[in-house]
């Protein structure tokens, strides 16, 4: 996979938590993507200071910083 198509899926992340926090499991129905192009996604956003995250119960609960 290459870079510009980890800032495609970063994009696509993006859009979904504009509209509220999402656990990870449904940030990723949301975006269509595998685990791997999610996780690096995340990761893109992630280090450049993008986002939050925190844990509810069971689950990773991802929101946009």
């Amino acid at each position: 996979m290459n870079v510009a198509k980890i800032g495609e899926n970063a994009g696509l992340v993006w859009a979904a938590l504009e509209n509220g926090a999402l656990a990870l499991k449904a940030l990723k129905k949301a975006t269509k993507l595998k685990n791997e192009e999610l996780f690096l996604a995340l990761g893109w956003l992630a280090r450049e200071g993008k986002l939050n995250f925190s844990e509810a119960e069971a689950d990773v609960i991802v929101s946009l910083a």
